[in-house]
């Protein structure tokens, strides 16, 4: 739409009044889902060490039941919470199940990425493999396939989290 208005503006001989910055943009982006992963994840390591070994034995185990698991939940999330909006009683349960299903896949994803940084890197502790999950992450949402390839990972991992949770 905005790029619509940018060339019908050029086309007129005006200069929009906006500027459109898409590395900007895509930096900013790569940057907040490396922070997330290395936030969530040390968070997890720290909080949770338990939890996280299991999550990630989970994934050495069953890697494409854990993701098939992850895009069929987030499939049925998204048609419940289009249903539940067409309501107006539903959106106010919309709101607690969007922050809820963000807050598993951020950690599903940060012990996906975990995992592969322990995989890359050979350490005694938790900190630079994470660092280099982290930044596997962030690189990969700088670019279109990268960002299909996140995708996927962080599915493998939201579902390795919802099959503990509703085990």
């Amino acid at each position: 739409m905005n790029k619509a208005f940018v060339v019908l503006a050029q086309a007129m001989g005006e200069e929009p009044g906006f500027n459109i910055d898409i590395q900007l943009g895509l930096g900013g982006g790569a940057f907040g889902v490396f922070l997330t992963t290395l936030l969530v994840g040390a968070l997890l390591v720290a909080l949770a060490p338990a939890y996280t070994d299991r999550m990630k034995r989970s994934l050495t185990e069953e890697p494409i039941d854990s993701f098939i698991y992850g895009v069929l939940a987030l499939v049925g999330l998204i048609l419940v919470t289009f249903l539940l909006v067409l309501t107006i009683i539903g959106i106010f349960v919309v709101v607690p199940l969007a922050i809820t299903a963000y807050v598993l896949w951020a950690v599903g994803s940060a012990i996906a990425f975990l995992l592969i940084g322990e995989r890359i890197v050979d350490a005694e502790d938790w900190k630079l493999p994470l660092l280099v999950g982290a930044a596997i992450n962030g690189a990969l949402a700088l670019t279109g396939i990268g960002g299909l390839v996140s995708f996927c990972i962080g599915a493998a991992g939201f579902g390795a989290v919802l099959r503990d949770l509703l085990a």
